[in-house]
């Protein structure tokens, strides 16, 4: 069994620095239909990350997704950590005793959106994160059956987690405090959807960084 991917602090890193730089962007778009601290909360787990990446990186996959899940659902708090935490551990379950390969990563990045879509009884369409990182699981599974290479994929990845990102702009929220705004939440973009997809892309750009073709 491989040990956890060695860029594991890079990825997380990579994720804290994406979403301080875009932080006044999120919490704007926060504070016009939410309830304002998403991006002080995800920030928070992402320190709390920081703090035992180096921890993470000498774990298998598993592991890591595990102490990953439960590190947020501690230092998140709240709904966002509920569900972030629920993502991860869902995938420690789907990469128990396996290595990391795209159709091993499809398989479990689908199982922790579908477990994240059942804890915060959401789906595509919504208003949430869910409208990225639905897609993005789509997109992952095609990947995985189709055999795509690493550039196509990650391309690909970037481009459905902007779309799905945009596609929140023009919707009607049913979830949280931007459902009670009705047709007031149309023009917005959801917050978490945003932090979602700054976060695949930068992520996507460790790995095309560090990919043999690069």
């Amino acid at each position: 069994m491989s040990a956890s991917n060695p860029q594991m602090k890079a990825y997380i890193q990579a994720a804290d620095a994406v979403i301080r730089e875009h932080a006044e962007e999120v919490a704007a778009l926060d504070q016009a239909i939410g309830d304002g601290d998403h991006v002080a909360n995800l920030q928070r787990g992402l320190a709390a990350l920081e703090t035992v990446a180096e921890e993470l990186e000498r774990m298998d996959w598993s592991a890591a997704f595990q102490k990953i899940g439960m590190s947020l659902m501690r230092s998140v708090g709240g709904a966002s950590g509920s569900l972030y935490g629920t993502f991860f551990l869902a995938m420690s379950k789907a990469m128990k005793n396996k290595d990391m390969n795209l159709p091993n990563l499809a398989d479990a990045f689908g199982q922790g959106v579908e477990a994240m879509k059942q804890r915060g009884k959401a789906d595509l369409g919504e208003k949430t994160m869910l409208d990225v990182l639905i897609p993005v699981a789509n997109a992952l599974r095609q990947a995985a059956q189709e055999s795509w290479d690493l550039a196509k994929t990650l391309e690909t990845l970037n481009q459905v987690a902007e779309a799905g990102c945009e596609s929140t702009r023009d919707m009607i929220a049913t979830k949280g405090r931007a459902s009670f705004l009705g047709e007031r939440a149309r023009g917005h973009i959801d917050a978490g959807a945003r932090t979602s997809q700054l976060i695949i892309g930068a992520i996507t750009d460790i790995v095309t960084k560090n990919s043999p073709a690069a």
